[in-house]
């Protein structure tokens, strides 16, 4: 395994961690948030109409989203994938190169 190789897989760690690390960044201030809107909501109008879960359920969309990428729950999602598929069109679009002069 050459340099380059070594570098490229410690980025794209890096990158990873990093991803993993806003994902869990976002659900404790989801956590914060959520909890204080439920605190106000019940301070207001204790449950009596609980507001709060729009709030709980839109953000609650994105967070499953955001893990879903973080965790690579879903193969087209990770960088693997992508790697994969631009080495693919590279060599199609190179066979079309070469047979075109052929």
């Amino acid at each position: 395994m050459n340099n380059f190789d070594k570098e490229s897989k410690y980025h794209r760690a890096k990158e990873r961690v990093a991803l993993i690390k806003k994902f869990y960044t976002n659900l404790i201030s989801y956590i914060i948030f959520i909890a204080f809107l439920a605190g106000v909501n019940f301070y207001v109008n204790e449950w009596s109409r609980p507001w709060f879960l729009w709030a709980a359920f839109g953000w609650g969309i994105g967070i499953v989203f955001h893990a879903i990428k973080a965790f690579e729950w879903i193969p087209f999602m990770n960088k693997n994938w992508e790697d994969r598929k631009i080495k693919e069109f590279m060599e199609e679009e190179n066979n079309r190169s070469n047979n075109k002069w052929s």
